[in-house]
């Protein structure tokens, strides 16, 4: 259902709806997980990771944004609560889960409808790899990316590879579980070879490997004009 632009009074319920969501989900947890010892708590992105995701987006003016892995639905909770935060012309959220409705029981699409962000949202029932090449064969433009999706190197680079593609020059892709060795090794071949540049600072505050003091989360904005390198232009990563 598409309701957009909507009016003001209509934006700040929806609003308000989302905070309160968010934070019934922190303290009550989902109302369904999985049959594994705190696989929430295991896989959610933890809320202050969360509300610092969602200050990047209300910072850069994000208007349409692509998000790799939903699950039990934090981060698309807070994502969704940026892109409602304050007038837009027409906000988008594709959200890409192929087993949302198989692994997951719909517990995350269920929030994002509950909390009056299916309006603004598209969830997309296809592995990452399918998803992002049929939007780039439509020639769909995104603000941002963020990406939690699997973390085999392989598949991590795939999208990667998808998302330069569809992130506008400037714009900004967001990893998490960047202490990972499979998703920060495929993020360093395009910073080493696509001049894709770290944010630093954004995510001070935010989740840290005890072992490494890695942080979880990682920003990184793609070059404007983007660019392809000559073929024997190749740094090693």
């Amino acid at each position: 259902m598409d309701i957009w632009p909507i009016d003001e009074e209509r934006r700040k319920r929806v609003h308000d709806r989302v905070r309160i969501e968010r934070r019934r989900l922190v303290l009550d947890g989902p109302r369904w997980t999985r049959d594994y010892e705190g696989d929430f708590q295991r896989v959610t992105l933890p809320e202050r990771d969360c509300n610092l995701l969602r200050d990047l987006v209300v910072a850069e003016g994000v208007e349409t944004i692509v998000e790799i892995g939903l699950a039990y639905g934090s981060s698309a909770l807070a994502i969704g609560e940026a892109l409602v935060s304050v007038p837009r012309k027409r906000p988008l959220h594709v959200i890409i889960d192929p087993l949302q409705e198989t692994t997951w029981s719909n517990v995350g699409w269920e929030l994002i409808r509950s909390s009056g962000l299916d309006a603004t949202s598209r969830l997309v029932l296809q592995p990452s790899s399918q998803a992002l090449a049929g939007l780039v064969e439509q020639g769909f433009t995104a603000d941002a990316a963020f990406v939690d999706g699997s973390h085999r190197f392989h598949e991590v680079f795939t999208d990667l590879y998808f998302l330069r593609k569809i992130v506008r020059p400037g714009g900004i892709v967001v990893l998490d579980d960047y202490w990972w060795p499979s998703v920060r090794t495929a993020i360093h071949y395009f910073e080493s070879n696509m001049g894709w540049l770290v944010m630093p600072d954004v995510f001070d505050g935010g989740t840290t490997d005890p072992a490494t003091g890695a942080g979880r989360l990682r920003a990184l904005r793609l070059p404007d004009p983007s660019f392809e390198p000559s073929f024997d232009d190749f740094r090693p990563f």
